[in-house]
């Protein structure tokens, strides 16, 4: 058996040696080119932006550093990271076979718009390309329809999901629009125009019939079916990084629920944004806050008060799956506390659970137990976010 001290052999050293990529292929015109000449290219962008592109890693090898690179060049860190991955996007276009005339549009101006699909598989960047080249899609269009399409398998068990195609750009995008539309009240110009939207982009005739079912909604017949669909209680699954990413944001007081029942009664009543900035002002303090993005059913609230509950079995499921320990958000309206609706949820103090001094509750069992006021009316449930995508809560399973 060899000491501690033998030197290790040449195999040995052969298998530690740390990984070296190998630098990225420069197109042939430019590999003849002396250092000078290769920063020249890039401060005056010469040629095509994917083949420059590509002598920002060998720079980078040679020592250079993004800030260093843009000193020498004009070119910003942001950017040199922009150029590098479009160019690798593309890369992937052109060996996926895509037709010439298509990866063409990208020719002139493209490295912001297949930035944007980055995040996407090769199979689906691919579909996706040919989608915003036939819609002559700029870098924010571009942003949106990539969303919508890692955003759609998320979004399983929510209301007309099955009648959309993933494997289609334009109805990931058209599924997106037609989500949105249900944020609005029926009838209103703001659903009419989300639906419309929806329509215009949708690929499959299977979501098209979807949206026009949803566009003939009107309120006179269809009445009792779109009061139904205003009560039901949306369970939302945090995205990560959504918040940040979200254009709008909502910042609410929050309790724990085993602080009981003063805790709702005390939390700030009023919360508003001041000045330029938008600096959010509170009636009074606080130690506990959530930012939500600014969906509708939040925007809406005049005295909205979150409830942090340790275990999500303390709501009114109707089925096994969600039995297991979860922390969830409860938001609730304490401007509505009277139990109207049948089919509603609401926020109520219970001695019986406890170190937990809250649940939630249908309308029907409190109206058979003669219960008239509640603290609250729930608008939404909230659960945390999770890397791997899980079935999203459906209307039917709330008991």
């Amino acid at each position: 058996m060899a000491s501690p001290s033998t030197p290790p052999t040449n195999q040995q050293q052969q298998l530690y040696q740390p990984f070296r990529p190998p630098p990225s292929p420069v197109p042939s015109k430019f590999r003849s080119l002396d250092l000078e000449a290769r920063l020249a290219i890039l401060r005056d962008r010469l040629g095509l932006w994917y083949e420059y592109a590509t002598l920002i890693p060998s720079l980078l090898q040679q020592g250079f550093s993004p800030s260093s690179l843009e000193e020498a060049t004009g070119i910003s860190g942001v950017e040199q990271n922009r150029l590098v991955v479009a160019a690798q996007v593309r890369d992937t276009l052109a060996q996926s076979k895509l037709d010439p005339e298509t990866l063409s549009f990208f020719d002139n101006g493209g490295a912001e718009i297949l930035y944007e699909i980055r995040l996407l598989s090769v199979t689906q960047r691919a579909a996706t390309a040919r989608y915003m080249v036939e819609n002559r899609f700029d870098a924010r269009a571009a942003q949106e329809l990539a969303r919508a399409i890692k955003d759609f398998p998320r979004r399983r068990g929510d209301k007309g999901w099955e009648s959309f195609n993933y494997l289609h750009p334009g109805d990931c995008l058209s599924f997106m629009y037609f989500r949105q539309s249900r944020e609005h009240k029926n009838p209103s110009d703001q659903r009419t125009s989300a639906l419309e939207r929806a329509l215009e982009v949708a690929e499959t005739e299977k979501a098209k019939e979807r949206i026009l079912d949803e566009l003939k909604v009107k309120s006179g017949g269809d009445e009792k079916e779109e009061i139904e669909v205003a009560i039901k209680v949306p369970v939302v699954r945090m995205k990560i990084g959504e918040v940040a990413e979200a254009s709008t944001v909502v910042v609410l007081p929050s309790c724990k629920a085993e602080e009981g029942e003063i805790a709702v009664v005390e939390a700030p009543e009023e919360c508003r944004s001041e000045g330029e900035f938008g600096v959010v002002a509170a009636e009074k303090g606080w130690k506990r806050w959530v930012v939500l993005p600014g969906w509708d059913p939040v925007v809406k609230l005049g005295s909205g008060v979150v409830v942090e509950f340790r275990d999500a079995r303390v709501l009114p499921w109707k089925v096994k799956r969600w039995y297991k320990e979860e922390s969830i958000l409860v938001v609730a309206d304490r401007q509505r506390k009277e139990v109207v609706a049948d089919d509603g949820f609401y926020l109520i103090s219970d001695s019986k659970q406890g170190d937990n001094g809250f649940k939630v509750e249908r309308g029907s069992k409190l109206k058979e137990l003669g219960v008239k006021d509640c603290m609250g009316s729930v608008v939404l449930v909230v659960r945390p976010p999770k890397e791997e995508i899980e079935d999203q809560l459906a209307d039917e399973d709330w008991e």
